[in-house]
């Protein structure tokens, strides 16, 4: 039977995983970035029981070899541009590394210090980075992903929203949430999971050309249920959604849910690191005057790999009192003497990794002026892309690209509507098949169109230059 492992075999196998990423690293461009494999594929490459003896970590790595890498999506590829990016850097590897080598659980100040205080100094330094305003220092906290972040504001609202009844009671009557169609579906998922229901999520309308959410028609709507006996809890505005990376119009929404007491909250969850950049700040406009809470995602375009979402809260009482809950054997000194941050109180599970380790390690590593170069390098190599479409006749491009997302389709002269989308989906397919890159699509004024999302940090300026030439060829 094989024992615990030694730290002699540990240094010996931890070297040979460090070869392998940075070897995988090297070579990840030879990859097909978008995997080819069957549904059930790798299940029959994999033994249905577990082993009832100990096997050699050799074995683990040949099999890593042999039956995972053939069903890996290769997110980190420099022709990847589905989705939104999910950077994974060398300094956020190591950083993820050294915190599943300390084995820390910080659900507590007591339970490790360090973990705390260095999650406090590391998202203060964020929030300046980012240009956010002072009311939100010593108020963030990595939560695993926007979607934790935006159950943990609208619980938080709700506690305030009730005057904690909520938490203590049980929810009362009807409350409710506001979005637009363009919101993140974890805004739904999040009103579902905190009692409110997905009946009470109400979506309001967007402009029809932005797609950005009208504040005229939420102020209405938010009366309308308000005359009908409702309770607003929230509001979520966008600054990038996911379809298109319109931005919702902050200021003018903020100031519909002050009049009408609801929590505001910004959910930038892809486009908040640009403002790293100077110039793109203004993606922060409204919220020093009007946030509520704020989230953005290390994880997607600052070079900090998943899962890593940085959440401020301007109200952190509201969102302690509704998760804080203390059984004996969580009272220490430390917490008791009210000089400390229990991070357990800021989200939903007990349990909490090191993961301010790796955004540690991602900023002191690049600085304020790398982490501007990776962003300010997506950015310019959007505006080439859309710039090359815009060339072209035979396709269409989306007015609003300010940040690593062009959106676009072929024209189809000739065809319907209807007719039009397939051929695009259908266009899709074939490049992703190609194993030269990844498209996704989405839906946007009733018409299918192509999303490519530019930040990987391996692509460059003639990976975007071939799959442009790639996307024209194949049409």
């Amino acid at each position: 039977m094989a024992g615990h492992m030694t730290p002699e075999e540990f240094r010996r196998y931890g070297k040979q995983v460090i070869d392998w990423i940075a070897d995988y690293q090297e070579k990840i461009a030879s990859y097909p970035v978008l995997s080819a494999t069957r549904p059930g594929e790798i299940l029959a490459g994999l033994p249905e029981a577990a082993p009832e003896r100990g096997e050699a970590f050799e074995d683990v790595l040949a099999d890593l070899e042999r039956v995972i890498m053939p069903g890996v999506t290769h997110w980190q590829h420099p022709g990847f541009f589905a989705y939104f990016p999910a950077n994974a850097s060398g300094p956020a590897i190591l950083g993820d590394l050294l915190s599943a080598g300390l084995g820390v659980q910080g659900m507590l100040w007591a339970t490790s210090p360090a973990c705390t205080e260095l999650e406090m100094r590391t998202l203060d330094w964020l929030a300046g980075l980012l240009g956010l305003p002072e009311r939100f220092r010593g108020a963030g906290v990595i939560q695993d992903s926007a979607s934790s972040a935006a159950l943990v504001a609208i619980v938080a609202a709700l506690h305030r929203a009730t005057g904690g009844a909520a938490g203590r009671d049980g929810i009362g009557g009807r409350h409710t949430v506001y979005v637009s169609s363009e919101t993140h579906s974890s805004l739904e998922k999040a009103a579902r999971v905190a009692g409110i229901g997905a009946a009470n999520v109400r979506v309001v309308d967007v402009d029809p050309a932005a797609l950005t959410m009208d504040p005229a028609r939420l102020d209405a709507l938010i009366a309308e249920d308000v005359a009908a006996g409702a309770v607003p809890v929230l509001v979520c505005a966008t600054v990038g959604t996911t379809s298109t990376t319109a931005v919702d119009p902050v200021p003018a929404i903020g100031a519909v849910c002050r009049r009408h007491g609801a929590w505001l909250h910004v959910d930038a969850a892809y486009a908040g690191v640009a403002a790293v950049c100077p110039e793109l700040r203004w993606v922060n406009d409204g919220v020093a005057e009007y946030a509520d809470s704020y989230a953005t995602d290390p994880h997607k375009w600052l070079l900090t790999n998943f899962d890593c979402n940085a959440l401020w809260v301007a109200d952190r009482d509201s969102l302690t009192g509704a998760l804080s809950i203390l059984p004996e054997y969580l009272r220490n000194q430390a917490s008791a003497s009210g000089e400390v941050v229990d991070y357990r109180d800021w989200q939903i599970p007990l349990g909490r990794r090191f993961r301010a380790l790796k955004l540690w390690s991602v900023i002191r590593w690049y600085g304020a002026e790398g982490l501007r170069e990776h962003v300010r390098t997506g950015v310019r190599l959007a505006k080439d892309l859309a710039g090359w479409i815009a060339d072209d006749a035979a396709f269409e491009v989306r007015d609003h690209h300010p940040f690593g997302l062009v959106c676009f389709r072929p024209r189809w002269e000739g065809r319907t509507g209807e007719e039009a989308d397939a051929a695009t989906l259908a266009l899709m397919e074939r490049l992703n098949a190609s194993g030269d890159l990844y498209l996704s699509h989405t839906r946007a004024g009733g018409r299918v169109w192509l999303r490519m999302a530019i930040g990987a940090p391996a692509t460059r300026d003639e990976h975007v230059r071939e799959a442009w030439a790639r996307i024209r060829a194949a049409l």
